[in-house]
Formats: C-alpha cells, sequence, structure tokens
C-alpha cells in the first residue's frame, strides 16, 4: 500500500508506533472480565440463558404432554375400530349360524313334508 507524500522510512515507523500505542490504550481501557460492570455483564447472560433454558423446558414438556394426549387419543380410536370390527365380524357369524340353523329347520321341514305325503300316499 502507498502512503501519500514521500514519507520516509522514520515517518512511517511512527505512525506505526503511534498506531501501536492507541491500539495498546484502547485494549488497555476496555473493561477487566473482573470489574464489576463485566461481572454485572456476565450475571445478565447468564440469568438470561438460565430463562430462556427454562422456557424451552417448559416448550418441550408442555410438547411432550400434547404428543402423549394425540397419542393416547389415537389408541382410543384404534381401540374403539378394533372393537367395532370384532362385533362386526361377531354379527356376521351370527346372522351366518341363524342362516344355517333357518336353513337346515327348512330341509327338515321339507323332508317330514316329503315323509308325511308319502305316508299319507300308502293305504
Amino acid at each position: 500500500m502507498k502512503h501519500p507524500g514521500d514519507n520516509s522510512f522514520s515517518e512511517r515507523r511512527k505512525s506505526a508506533e503511534s498506531a501501536r500505542r492507541q491500539l495498546i490504550a484502547k485494549f488497555e481501557s476496555a473493561p477487566k472480565p473482573t470489574g464489576p460492570v463485566m461481572q454485572e455483564r456476565l450475571a445478565a447472560i447468564a440469568s438470561a440463558r438460565t430463562a430462556r433454558r427454562a422456557e424451552r423446558d417448559a416448550m418441550k414438556t408442555a410438547e411432550n404432554d400434547r404428543l402423549l394426549q394425540e397419542a393416547a387419543a389415537l389408541a382410543d380410536v384404534a381401540e374403539a375400530h378394533q372393537r367395532a370390527e370384532a362385533e362386526a365380524r361377531q354379527l356376521e357369524a351370527n346372522n351366518r349360524i341363524a342362516r344355517v340353523v333357518a336353513d337346515e329347520a327348512a330341509r327338515k321341514a321339507e323332508r317330514d313334508r316329503r315323509y308325511a305325503a308319502r305316508k299319507a300316499r300308502r293305504p
């Protein structure tokens, strides 16, 4: 980087030295980590961090509770559905059995009718 004008080596050296001194002065004037201002700031940061963590934990707990309630509701729905399906299967089986019994009774009645007709035809 070129410097304006024709700076000599000693001028560049002096400007570098003054920049270094300014940087050191700035560093020295910065608040120290053990100073009361920084301790206050660190305490505020720590309390804010704790509050955010508590809020996050509360949100996670609420979300877990919501998920558990949803799972319980889904389980209840699934159980009710299974119960309804079982009742429908049982009803179908009962209907099938009733039809078989009714068919068997009709067949026996027809057989008895034919037997009685045959007996009636005999002298």
